[in-house]
């Protein structure tokens, strides 16, 4: 099935980028929105840890589930229509989660936010495919880039309200109707995708062995982005003093030099290469946190996590973009399979740290982050081009 992209109307290509970084931001500050409030959500279903722990994995697997079928929607219908529909879906969604009496009721709730937010994610990732090759250039890294801006915005403003005493249906509302309005504004700057489509084509359609080692590759990192996601926070309080403000610091440069990578990692990658680019990643995040490892001072430790955030930075756009080049498969498709692939890292990494940690110590644990790190250098070679 050939795939072609086209703009809607004669628009300029700044314009289109705009359009489809808009999404990314979106999806970036929904999410946020939801997490940032989590807190509050807990106490408000009167949740252990345990128990929040158990239902927070509707999402990923909602995102799981939907992502084979995420490939044939855009397949189908075009990655414009898809994009658009799920964001103003997520956006509906998101507010129903403050309104859930019963904890089995948000889990539920929570597949079908996970399943729309993929969507997006796929459908986004879509047009950034099709725009990069108008441009003839790395241009992938600045769209996550907006995704790492909507967190941080949306983290910002979780905050705010929860200082301002904003409830949650109402936090969620606000937020919601924002993300619908610039959702259809900008829906029109969109590209527009035109497929020969085959109404016998399979939903299900088996990666080749690059998307599949692409799809490892985009497995190491988001093992390794959920690991500092989720214990970069408790490594550092086991070296400072009891009630020390600093803890979080490990985890805040982390974030912050990924966000500096994705905007500076076109300019590199256009230089580098894909391939090049890659096997530094790996081996820039892979000694950042083996000096986090082995030296055990805070300094050190917060140095080493910003070395890997940078490194891990420009990984899962330019896998996305390895995956839009594949001659097998469609992007969307391919985009989707490897995505299948790597989100498993991201769901079942954390825990495998913590049942790591509970044998041989939380230090020790993170050594599997490193060599997955060093694994991305390997791969990169395997499954890139020059």
């Amino acid at each position: 099935m050939n795939i072609t992209a086209t703009p809607s109307r004669l628009f300029s290509l700044p314009l289109i980028r705009t359009s489809i970084s808009v999404y990314f931001f979106v999806l970036g500050s929904m999410f946020a929105t939801w997490a940032s409030r989590l807190p509050a959500i807990k106490v408000q279903l009167h949740l252990s840890d345990g128990e929040l722990g158990t239902v927070l994995l509707g999402m990923p697997i909602g995102s799981i589930l939907v992502m084979p079928l995420a490939g044939w929607l855009t397949s189908r219908f075009g990655s414009r229509s898809v994009v658009v529909t799920a964001s103003v879906i997520y956006s509906c969604v998101i507010p129903c989660l403050a309104l859930i009496p019963e904890a089995w009721m948000l889990a539920v709730a929570l597949l079908f936010a996970g399943a729309s937010g993929d969507l997006i994610n796929i459908a986004a990732n879509d047009q950034a495919i099709h725009l990069e090759k108008m441009y003839a250039k790395s241009i992938m890294s600045s769209f996550h880039a907006l995704f790492s801006v909507g967190g941080m915005v949306g983290a910002g403003l979780g905050g705010l309200m929860r200082q301002w005493d904003i409830d949650l249906f109402t936090h969620f509302c606000i937020v919601g109707s924002f993300t619908i309005l610039i959702s259809i504004i900008f829906s029109r700057f969109l590209l527009t995708t035109h497929t020969n489509y085959d109404p016998t084509t399979p939903v299900f359609v088996r990666p080749d062995n690059t998307i599949i080692g692409l799809g490892i590759i985009g497995l190491c990192v988001m093992l390794g982005e959920g690991a500092m996601a989720d214990w970069s926070s408790i490594y550092l309080t086991n070296l400072l003093p009891a009630n020390s403000g600093w803890t979080t610091a490990g985890y805040t440069a982390f974030s912050f030099a990924m966000a500096l990578g994705r905007f500076g990692g076109d300019w590199f990658t256009n230089r580098q290469g894909i391939q090049k680019t890659l096997i530094i990643s790996g081996i820039l995040s892979g000694f950042g946190l083996l000096l986090a490892i082995l030296v055990q001072q805070p300094t050190f430790v917060i140095i080493g996590f910003a070395c890997a955030g940078l490194g891990f930075a420009t990984v899962v756009p330019l896998v996305y973009s390895a995956a839009g080049q594949s001659k097998t498969m469609n992007a969307g498709m391919a985009i989707a399979a490897v995505s299948t692939v790597s989100y498993f890292g991201f769901l079942f990494g954390p825990p495998l740290i913590g049942w790591i940690s509970e044998a041989i110590g939380l230090r020790w644990a993170l050594l599997l982050v490193v060599f997955l790190s060093f694994m991305i250098s390997v791969l990169a070679k395997k499954n890139t081009k020059e």
